[in-house]
């Protein structure tokens, strides 16, 4: 708690192409489909350890379009970043989709990773330097 205020979780809500191959992809980084409602109106929750992301369907997403994105903030980006196990599982080069980027100091003192997936969402992990 701070400054009084109750406890509460913040979760991001993200675009999803298909449900099928956002769950494909999660589960390479050892997420668990928490909930799956694959109809018109359907909703996904895929939880690791305390990170956890919940997606809308949206069959006509352009990935290089699309503006959804988290911002997730960690005590330790590389050791995140080596839990999820990203480089083994996702490409790390500077375009295309999916792709990671390893953790480096930003001019903003911070140090961040950013992990986009099959649905082009952007997320971005970060500590404070």
């Amino acid at each position: 708690m701070t400054d009084g205020a109750p406890q509460a979780d913040t979760l991001p809500v993200l675009a999803s192409k298909d449900f099928n191959e956002t769950v494909s992809f999660y589960e390479k980084l050892e997420f668990e489909t928490i909930h799956l409602d694959p109809g018109d109106g359907g909703y996904l929750i895929l939880r690791r350890g305390p990170i956890e992301l919940h997606f809308f369907p949206y069959p006509d997403l352009d990935p290089k379009s699309n503006y959804c994105g988290a911002y997730i903030r960690g005590e330790s980006v590389d050791a995140i970043y080596d839990w999820l196990g990203l480089a083994t599982h996702v490409p790390t080069k500077p375009e295309g989709i999916p792709r990671v980027m390893p953790p480096e100091d930003k001019p903003w003192r911070m140090r961040e990773f950013h992990l986009i997936d099959p649905s082009g969402n952007l997320i971005r992990f970060g500590q404070a330097l």
